[in-house]
């Protein structure tokens, strides 16, 4: 179908969503390849210096002073993403790329335990219930030795413990973009996170190695991807409700998954597949039904569109 039917088929606002998973799950493929041969910090520093070169740009061409009024919550804000963003990198290394991506997406039921006891905000029966579905998801996913026994997976237990931290620690940084944009531009947020990002990774330096050939074009195309997917994701969030955003987003896991069969010969068994449905059921219920207001819940909307929901913290 093209054309105006085709339009009219999908709004613009779904289309601009669907092209930010396509970006995003990109993104997975290309650090999974420079991970082949190059250390997560370099790739999570190519990825910081193309992202701090585009925000700086977009901050001056909005003529908004940069430095921001609270200065701490951003920089710890910066601090959580960076984690973040090293433990997801390392997992998708380490990991079949869906199993990564889907450990990662576990995030908003870490958001919403976070948000209950730092912000306040009600935890609710149908909160902890699908908690408790995303948790029996992830244990079909890496089936531990000790309740399968012989039919356990063969499964990274260092890859699995990193996708998990990072989720956890991505809640962190996405509590403090609530906390931050009630003082902060969002596009200070963003600025501040490769500000960040850039010296948390001096202490890894030692460790760099030069890239050789293609993997200049998979570091910088890791940025680049990124970048495209937050913009089509930002206009897609300013065109559609945040629920119908958010389960479209959840399209990147199948793309994922796809990528995974044809690049790296990546299949998931039947567990395997079960236990990524019951993580998504479980998160998107937990994102779907926190609909609660918040305090400076005006900012907090224009700080979420331009949190990427592929792309950690």
């Amino acid at each position: 179908m093209t054309g105006p039917s085709a339009r009219g088929f999908l709004p613009l606002g779904v289309r601009f969503i669907l092209a930010s998973t396509l970006f995003f799950s990109l993104m997975s493929v290309l650090v999974k390849l420079a991970g082949q041969g190059l250390p997560v910090q370099e790739i999570v520093f190519a990825r910081a210096v193309v992202s701090l070169v585009l925000g700086y740009w977009l901050v001056r061409r909005a003529g908004i002073p940069m430095w921001g009024s609270r200065r701490w919550i951003l920089v710890l804000r910066g601090l959580l993403g960076f984690a973040a963003m090293s433990c997801f990198y390392f997992a998708l290394t380490r990991l079949p790329i869906a199993e990564a991506t889907v450990l990662h997406f576990t995030s908003p039921l870490w958001t919403a335990l976070l948000a209950a006891l730092l912000l306040s905000e009600p935890v609710t029966r149908r909160i902890l219930a699908s908690i408790a579905v995303s948790f029996a998801g992830v244990l079909l996913i890496t089936r531990p030795g000790f309740l399968f026994g012989s039919a356990a997976a063969r499964i990274d237990l260092m890859g699995v413990g990193a996708a998990l931290l990072g989720a956890m620690l991505a809640a962190g940084a996405y509590v403090t973009v609530r906390e931050a944009s009630k003082t902060e531009h969002p596009l200070v947020i963003v600025f501040y996170f490769p500000l960040v990002m850039i010296p948390a990774t001096v202490p890894f330096w030692s460790s760099f190695q030069l890239p050789q050939g293609w993997e200049w074009l998979v570091l910088f195309g890791v940025g680049v991807s990124t970048q495209i997917g937050q913009v089509f994701l930002t206009r897609g969030l300013g065109l559609e409700p945040a629920a119908r955003a958010m389960t479209v987003g959840y399209s990147q896991i199948v793309l994922v998954a796809i990528w995974g069969i044809i690049f790296f010969e990546e299949y998931l068994d039947f567990w395997g597949a079960v236990g990524s449905l019951l993580v998504i059921a479980g998160t998107l219920a937990v994102a779907l039904s926190r609909r609660t207001p918040v305090p400076g819940a005006a900012h907090t909307e224009r700080a979420a569109r331009i949190q990427p929901t592929g792309e950690p913290a």
